[in-house]
């Protein structure tokens, strides 16, 4: 039986306590301990997965079904000291403990306690302008941002509150705001330093439509629910004492990236090794990680698994070879990953991973027996007992999800692959045929590395969906070059960093070659994703998708729903279950979504219609509009192709990204007045159309777009203004009477309303026209 490490601490506590000993455990205490390890340890190779399962359980609780912290705190006592007197039930005590010990844990981290709670504070919604002292929790991030060409920075900090100014009086003040600031910060602000800083604090802002970025629940479950804007820089000012020196992590950092770039270019290689190795994100800028994004190999860049399981595998070869001990080679390994966890910025992934390498480090050091799942559960229970929210972030649930799946599809497929690859047992090595002993090691090596790949890609499938909104087949291939490319980078740039301060010739050399594969591994990437059909757009799935998804996985592999015993009622219960999902399915199909988008002064409409084929979308916003609102709704809705995008009028806040929306979603058909417009921007996008045949279509009143009707303009309409040119659809979508007016002014609304006598509508969307009031007294009525 494999016991897990928290098993194998308290077997010793529980074999050798003297019964009349009360100075360390009370007889109940000890009880209570070994019925513990009675209840999860017998008959189990993975007990410590129980306690994960279950605290998860509570977690989950506690997010659905909030409690007050007055009601929890009895509840656990109770059941502990239940547990304690009532030797018959403590087994179902005990696991009802576990499940409150989670739902206590996280409402102890999301509940209001302080009276001086920024909650309390800051109630107003509303802007308003505060002066705020604090403590920075981390050192200052700097952010890189490209638009219409042009590259701009901004400061993202971290600030531990300990007072506040707001309406001219200080008051104490906890909690935590995210701070932003144009340009960059001087060195003198580190992680670590009291700061005082003015600036307008409001809540963060939420997604603007489904499937966007929820910046503000991302912040949240960081304890984060304010964010301060500072004008400038100078808005900050450091606190005494002022003498403190950056600390060893920053220090190192700053050397660190010295001497990863001794000798190369600053070119975007070089800045990419940066971000692979010390995890500096500001390298990493919206159009370099698209490409790794798409191909499913953006990972690379987290100081993940693989970046701690190459460093600590490369320590313990090294110190293996100079014949130190497995216990020495554990208490010099252990520290120095953490070490490196520490210096490259305490990523809640790098956490995760040298959590994880430490447990099964410190088995192989203690010559324990290993097991994937039990260690991988054990990590998970620490981390998430350390801070519950990372159960609901996309990393997290990514990481273990992936690492799940490796430690169960993985053995299947290298048994069929043995099975298949096998030779007779009784015939000698050497006999074989000399192509084949050639084959064994480069076949073994590739089919373990596809079959690594292909149970990454089934396990992150769904929650990549979900979260990215991509479907990226090519992950597959793309991982089996990129990974082992990343591996030898991360390889040079190690070796660069141990002689970076005695060698600086082998420095430069090693920094060459780490360039090289990186920049092997940027073509790579970009190769992939232009292969037909490297990747695609979906829809998010929804949680019994997802549910469904993982049960249907982890049942299969596992074997346990094809048991014989279970058969008779599995198979009918997944049969039911894929029933009631597939119409699901059906009836989303078969529903029209009208989705209204605000775009920085003009709007966007998106009808998402019954059948792909009749979807349009209903001018687009400016540039920027397009760029980082528009594109991201749309790959969130699952659209790779557009079929129609009707143009209103000329007006450049509602059309001046058409061009970006035609390249990035191939739209089919272009629907547009054929009254003359005066921008000069919509006279060349029209001139471009119409030297395609069938790619423009000229609408006017009596025209049908299904399900819209065109009640505006007529082609004998002649008006100053643009905007009362512009395009007026009516549809009755499920009994629903829909007015889209764009940004129709006053004499085109007084002409749609001598036109169309019955405009009886129940939802209507209006822009604001350049003169006048979207909606008339006459329209209105």
């Amino acid at each position: 039986m494999d016991l897990c490490p928290v098993a194998v601490l308290l077997q010793p506590l529980t074999s050798h306590i003297p019964p009349a000993s009360h100075s360390i455990l009370s007889n109940s205490c000890q009880s209570l301990l070994r019925d513990g390890l009675n209840i999860y340890a017998p008959n189990m190779r993975r007990p410590v997965a129980i306690l994960a399962l279950l605290y998860i359980a509570g977690l989950l609780l506690a997010e659905f079904l909030p409690l007050p912290l007055e009601l929890l705190w009895p509840l656990n006592l109770g059941v502990a000291g239940a547990a304690l007197l009532w030797p018959r039930g403590r087994g179902g005590l005990l696991i009802l403990g576990m499940v409150l010990i989670g739902w206590l844990n996280l409402t102890l981290r999301t509940a209001i306690i302080s009276p001086h709670d920024l909650r309390l504070l800051l109630t107003n919604a509303a802007p308003a302008e505060v002066v705020v002292r604090g403590r920075l929790t981390e050192t200052p991030a700097l952010r890189l941002f490209v638009r219409d060409e042009e590259e701009s920075y901004r400061t993202l900090a971290t600030l531990s509150v300990e007072a506040l100014r707001l309406s001219g009086n200080w008051q104490p003040a906890q909690g935590r705001v995210l701070v932003l600031t144009p340009g960059e910060l001087s060195a003198d602000f580190f992680r670590g330093r009291r700061v005082e800083v003015a600036g307008i604090v409001a809540p963060p802002r939420g997604a603007l439509a489904p499937g966007l970025f929820d910046y503000q629940a991302y912040l949240r479950r960081q304890a984060i629910y304010f964010q301060l804007r500072a004008a400038t820089s100078n808005a900050w000012t450091i606190l005494p004492p002022a003498s403190a020196s950056p600390p060893l992590s920053d220090r190192f950092m700053g050397w660190a990236k010295g001497v990863l770039r001794r000798g190369l270019p600053d070119d975007e290689s070089a800045r990419l090794l940066g971000a692979m190795t010390l995890g500096w994100r500001t390298a990493l800028t919206h159009e370099v990680s698209e490409p790794f994004m798409r191909s499913g190999t953006m990972h690379i860049f987290a100081i993940s698994g693989l970046h701690i399981a190459l460093i600590a595998g490369i320590l313990v070869s090294l110190l293996r070879v100079l014949q130190v001990p497995r216990a020495g080679c554990g208490l010099v390994v252990i520290p120095l990953v953490w070490f490196y966890t520490a210096a490259t910025g305490w990523q809640p992934s790098a956490i995760r991973a040298t959590v994880m390498m430490s447990v099964i480090i410190g088995g192989w050091a203690l010559r324990r027996p290993g097991d994937l799942l039990n260690s991988l559960a054990v990590a998970g229970l620490i981390i998430l007992l350390w801070d519950p929210q990372q159960l609901f972030q996309a990393s997290f649930q990514l990481s273990f999800f992936v690492v799940l799946s490796i430690a169960l599809l993985l053995p299947p497929i290298e048994g069929l692959r043995d099975r298949l690859w096998k030779t007779d047992p009784f015939l000698p090595q050497e006999l074989l045929p000399q192509w084949r002993r050639w084959l064994n090691g480069p076949l073994r090596w590739v089919t373990t590395a596809a079959a690594t790949s292909l149970a990454a890609w089934l396990g992150s499938l769904p929650l990549t969906a979900y979260y990215f909104h991509l479907f990226s087949p090519i992950t597959l291939l793309a991982n089996l070059v990129v990974v082992p490319l990343s591996s030898l980078a991360l390889m040079c740039n190690l070796g660069s960093l141990l002689c970076g301060g005695w060698w600086p010739g082998v420095t430069e050399l090693f920094n060459h070659s780490a360039w090289l594969w990186m920049w092997t591994m940027i073509r790579a990437s970009e190769l992939a994703t232009q292969l037909p059909g490297a990747y695609a757009y979906v829809r998010s799935f929804s949680p019994s998708e997802l549910a469904l998804y993982y049960g249907l996985l982890a049942g299969s592999l596992s074997g346990w729903l094809f048991a014989s015993r279970r058969r008779r009622w599995t198979f009918p219960a997944v049969g039911v279950a894929l029933l009631v999902q597939a119409g699901l399915w059906f009836q989303q199909s078969r529903t029209t979504v009208l989705t209204a988008i605000p775009l920085n002064g003009g709007h966007a409409v998106f009808c998402e219609a019954a059948g792909r084929s009749a979807d349009m979308l209903v001018d687009c916003g400016q540039t920027n509009a397009v760029e980082f609102v528009l594109t991201p709704f749309l790959r969130a809705q699952g659209v790779n192709t557009l079929p129609h995008l009707l143009l209103t009028h000329g007006d450049l806040q509602q059309m001046g990204g058409a061009d970006l929306v035609m390249r990035d979603f191939r739209v089919r058909q272009v629907l547009a007045s054929p009254v003359t417009q005066l921008s000069p921007t919509y006279r060349r996008v029209m001139a471009e159309l119409r030297q395609t045949p069938n790619r423009l279509r000229l609408v006017q009143h009596g025209d049908e777009v299904a399900p819209w009707s065109v009640l505006h303009p007529a082609e004998s309409d002649r008006f100053r203004q643009g905007d009362d040119n512009a395009v007026v659809l009516f549809a009755k979508l499920h009994d629903t009477r829909v007015l889209l007016l764009s940004d129709l002014g006053r004499p085109g609304q007084e002409a749609l309303i001598g036109r169309e006598p019955d405009l009886r509508a129940d939802i209507v969307i209006a822009g604001l026209p350049a003169q006048g009031e979207p909606l008339c007294d006459g329209l209105l009525e």
